[in-house]
C-alpha cells in the first residue's frame, strides 16, 4: 500500500559555485532574487564547493572563493538569520544523498546532458567522473531539502528537470508517492539572463578569459566605466524601437541590464535614450547606474573579508541549521530504501 505523504511546504534551495570571482550576471540572476525570495519563503543558500571541485580547485583559493561568495550574499542582503547560508561540503547528507541518486538515475539521463558536452569538449574521457554525475549531486542538494522552488538560468532548466525526473523514480521505485516534490523552476523576472559585454549571444561568465567582458562584483567605479565605454556595439544610434532591438544583441544586452537596474521596463529605457548614440548619453548613465547600484555591494563585501573567521562562524552556524532539516529526510530516504538502521 502506497504511504500517504504530507504535501512540501513552500521551500527554496539555490547556490552559486565558489569558482570565479563573481559578477553582474550573478548578481541580477541570482542574488537580487535570493533577497526578494527570503521575504516569501523558506530559503536555503548554499556556497557549493562540491560541485566546484569536479575541475582541480588550489584549495587556498577555493577555501577564500567559498568565503567571497558567502560575502556577496550577505553584502546583496540575504540575512543569515532569515535565510540558511552555508557551504555545502560541511553539510555531509549531501554526497549520501547523491549516492543512492545515482543509483536511481539512468546513463541515458545522464548522456543528454548539455552542459556536460560543453565543459569537456572533445575530450571527455579527461573529465571527472564528478563532472559527468554533478546533475545528480545538484538533485540531491534540492531534494534533500525538499525544496518546492529553485530560482535557475535557462541553461540549469535541463538539470532541473533531471531533479524532477529522480524524485519521481524514486518516489515509484519505493512506493512512496509525494515522498520528494517535483520541483519547479523560478525563472522569471528581468536580469535572468545578461550577456556578454564582447558578444550579446554568449552568456556573461566567470569562466571567460577576458576581463572586460564582465562586470564584476570587486570592480571600482573606474573599472565599471571604463568596461561599459569599452562594451561591444555596433554603429548605429540606440533605436526607439523593442523590435528593432531584438535584432542587434550587444544594445539589446546593455538596454536589459540598464532596465534590471533601474526597475524599469526596456521600453521605458528606450523612451529616454532612443535616437542618440551609445556614447552620447546612455553608456555614461549605464554606468553610473552599475557604479550607484554595485558600490554598496562591493564596499560592504570588503568589510565582510576583512574578519574571515566571521563568515566562517555564520557558514557553520547556517550549516547547523541546514542539517537539523536534511538530516531527517536523509534518515527517511535511508529506511525508504531499506537500510538497516536508518531511522
Amino acid at each position: 500500500m502506497t504511504e500517504a505523504i504530507p504535501a512540501a511546504s513552500p521551500r527554496v534551495f539555490s547556490g552559486v559555485q565558489p569558482s570565479g570571482a563573481l559578477h553582474l550576471g550573478n548578481y541580477l540572476g541570482a542574488l537580487v532574487k535570493f533577497v526578494a525570495l527570503q521575504h516569501q519563503m523558506e530559503c536555503l543558500y548554499c556556497v557549493v564547493d562540491l560541485h566546484a571541485i569536479t575541475a582541480w580547485q588550489d584549495p587556498k583559493q577555493l577555501a577564500a572563493q567559498t568565503r567571497e561568495i558567502a560575502a556577496a550574499y550577505f553584502a546583496a542582503g540575504v540575512d543569515p538569520a532569515k535565510a540558511i547560508v552555508f557551504a555545502q561540503s560541511a553539510v555531509p547528507e549531501h554526497a549520501e544523498l547523491a549516492w543512492i541518486f545515482n543509483c536511481v538515475a539512468r546513463l541515458g539521463w545522464l548522456d543528454r546532458m548539455i552542459q556536460f558536452k560543453e565543459k569537456s569538449g572533445k575530450h571527455k574521457e579527461r573529465s571527472s567522473v564528478g563532472l559527468y554525475t554533478y546533475p545528480v549531486l545538484q538533485a540531491a542538494d534540492i531534494l534533500l531539502y525538499k525544496a518546492t522552488h529553485v530560482p535557475v538560468g535557462e541553461d540549469q532548466k535541463q538539470h532541473l528537470e533531471l531533479t524532477r525526473d529522480i524524485a519521481a523514480k524514486f518516489n515509484h521505485d519505493f512506493d512512496a508517492e509525494g515522498f520528494f516534490p517535483l520541483t519547479e523552476a523560478l525563472i522569471e523576472g528581468p536580469g535572468a539572463r545578461v550577456m556578454s559585454l564582447r558578444d550579446g549571444l554568449a552568456k556573461m561568465s566567470k569562466s571567460d578569459p577576458s576581463d572586460q567582458s564582465r562586470i564584476n562584483l570587486t570592480d571600482d567605479a573606474d573599472a565599471i566605466a571604463g568596461k561599459i565605454r569599452r562594451a561591444k556595439t555596433d554603429p548605429l544610434p540606440l533605436s526607439d524601437s523593442l523590435e528593432d532591438l531584438k535584432a542587434r544583441p550587444e544594445a539589446d544586452n546593455l538596454v536589459g541590464i540598464y532596465a534590471a537596474l533601474s526597475g524599469e521596463t526596456k521600453a521605458q529605457v528606450l523612451a529616454t535614450y532612443g535616437g542618440q548614440g551609445f556614447g552620447q548619453s546612455f553608456k555614461p548613465a549605464l554606468a553610473d547606474l552599475l557604479v550607484e547600484r554595485l558600490s554598496p555591494v562591493s564596499a560592504e563585501m570588503r568589510r565582510l573579508l576583512a574578519d574571515p573567521a566571521e563568515i566562517d562562524r555564520t557558514l557553520a552556524a547556517g550549516a547547523l541549521r541546514a542539517r537539523a532539516i536534511a538530516g531527517p529526510i536523509l534518515a527517511q530516504t535511508k529506511a525508504k530504501v531499506g537500510f538497516v538502521g536508518a531511522a
